[in-house]
């Protein structure tokens, strides 16, 4: 008997812990995953969210810029529209970096997505293996298509933001610590341990960064981010106390 009671102290001791928090925001949220260049479905999710939940604090995630064909008209819409909370997301980081330093940040930016940016904003003649001339003449012409209000703009934007238990980042948050104590680089690109160890703070997440097939709950996590540049299709999650709705924007051929 004493030994099984060491037994089931040494298991108890060793329970993995779990998330069971009720959602419980300060004030109703819709939350819009990654846009990455689609202005197309960004327009139509607003829409919707105007509709299907007109009370609510619309807040989207970041990754605005790239992969997508329209992101100077995603930006340009962003920077149009009131209410929103925007969060910087790592391709708007990466972005800034190409401005500050276009020959040391330019080429791991243009091999993810930086090429379809310029594009939209009128730059050409720039490949991914471009010399330095070329980067810094890219530079100045993005910076210049860009102007001043709208890279202030980017610097400027939130790395997260919450309500009540609910917190929106773009990429993850360390479990270990309260948001408020989350380093840059994680919040941007993510944690090794975010979905593994369980929150216990009671913290929800809500997060895009990370592709998943369908927008989804798990473990106080919630990820937004269904990959609208490739798959066509762009999450929100509509989040009250006690309550997650998971809503779509795509566009349909007929």
């Amino acid at each position: 008997m004493r030994f099984l009671a060491r037994l089931r102290r040494a298991l108890g001791a060793r329970t993995v812990p779990v998330f069971d928090a009720v959602l419980a925001p300060a004030t109703p949220l819709a939350v819009i995953g990654d846009v990455h260049g689609r202005a197309d479905l960004l327009f139509l999710m607003l829409d919707r969210l105007k509709r299907e939940a007109p009370d609510h604090q619309v807040i989207l995630v970041g990754d605005y810029l790239d992969r997508g064909e329209e992101s100077q008209e995603v930006l340009e819409a962003l920077r149009e529209q009131s209410g929103l909370v925007c969060l910087k997301g790592n391709h708007e980081a990466m972005c800034l970096e190409f401005l500050k330093d276009p020959e040391r940040y330019g080429p791991r930016w243009l091999r993810n997505g930086g090429l379809q940016t310029l594009a939209s904003f009128g730059v050409g003649g720039v490949g991914q293996g471009t010399d330095a001339a070329r980067l810094v003449a890219a530079r100045d012409a993005l910076a210049e298509s860009l102007g001043d209000n709208a890279i202030t703009w980017l610097q400027n934007l939130p790395l997260s933001w919450r309500s009540g238990n609910v917190a929106v980042v773009h990429a993850a948050a360390d479990p270990e610590l309260p948001i408020s104590l989350q380093s840059e680089q994680t919040l941007l690109w993510g944690h090794p341990n975010f979905d593994r160890v369980a929150r216990q703070d009671g913290v929800w997440i809500v997060h895009g960064h990370t592709i998943v097939d369908q927008a989804r709950a798990e473990a106080g996590r919630i990820a937004v981010d269904t990959g609208a540049y490739a798959s066509g299709q762009l999450s929100a999650a509509i989040i009250e106390k006690g309550d997650l709705r998971i809503v779509e924007a795509r566009l349909y051929s007929s």
